[in-house]
């Protein structure tokens, strides 16, 4: 199995077992009790290229970043850095990620936030409004067709927020085919993890105008986004470089292009 295959192995090995501890019935009940608002895509449509601030512990293409790191004070840095959203790895064999860590964010920060996972069944839906999550990320090449129409429009049924993340042109294609309107073109090939930053500009042209579209990987400098601001990607999700920062909040600032807190 390539990687991707066996992360979502793995992911469906541990969601049978969270299915039987905390039945989705459940879920469903504490999901009618959620009242706090934070609309994901609005904050990626403003003008300008918005910045999506991304807490992973470790991944299977650079292993340790920030392991021990307080999802607390990493997701401050963020918001007072001038993200515009947040996205929080809750995967936990290949990413150290959890649940846990998402709700913990959804307390210290007021920003949107984006639940990165392997999502493949319903469960995991209410799994991630339940713990705090404006938006979820499904993967075309993780699912079939069916599948990923059918979980789309289920999350939007949660008033969830999708992103709907992409590779190469037959992924756009089954994207378009269930209108998705945040659209994630992703540089790293989940296959054998190798990043291509051209795949953006390579697809970008196939986007029909109105779409929100988002960049993933291989960015680590303001240059690189202002390039991409140019050419219109609404915006860019950054991970790996800003979890290895010595200091975060500037890390951050650099590419948001924040202006110094005057606190």
């Amino acid at each position: 199995m390539n990687v991707l295959d066996r992360i979502v192995d793995a992911t469906r090995h541990d969601l049978e077992e969270r299915r039987r501890a905390r039945p989705q019935a459940e879920l469903e009940r504490e999901l009618a009790a959620r009242t706090d608002d934070r609309p994901f895509s609005e904050a990626l449509a403003r003008p300008g290229l918005s910045l999506i601030a991304e807490h992973k512990r470790r991944s299977p293409s650079a292993g340790a970043l920030a392991e021990e790191a307080s999802v607390t004070d990493v997701v401050g840095a963020y918001e007072r850095g001038g993200a515009a959203a947040l996205s929080i790895l809750t995967e936990r064999h290949h990413f150290g990620g959890s649940l846990d860590d998402l709700r913990e964010a959804r307390g210290a920060s007021g920003l949107p936030i984006l639940r990165k996972d392997f999502l493949v069944d319903e469960y995991q839906l209410y799994e991630s409004a339940v713990a705090g999550a404006d938006a979820v990320l499904l993967i075309v090449a993780a699912l079939g067709r069916d599948d990923l129409a059918r979980l789309h429009r289920e999350a939007l049924d949660l008033d969830l927020d999708v992103l709907v993340e992409v590779h190469d042109e037959q992924e756009l294609e089954a994207a378009l085919e269930i209108d998705a309107e945040l659209i994630g073109i992703n540089n790293r090939d989940l296959t054998d993890l190798t990043v291509d930053v051209r795949r953006t500009y390579d697809l970008l042209s196939d986007v029909p105008t109105g779409k929100v579209v988002v960049s993933e990987s291989g960015y680590s400098t303001r240059e690189e986004l202002d390039e991409l601001e140019r050419v219109g990607v609404d915006a860019v999700l950054v991970g790996e470089s800003l979890m290895r920062a010595g200091d975060v909040e500037a890390a951050c600032r650099a590419l948001s292009g924040a202006p110094e807190s005057e606190l």
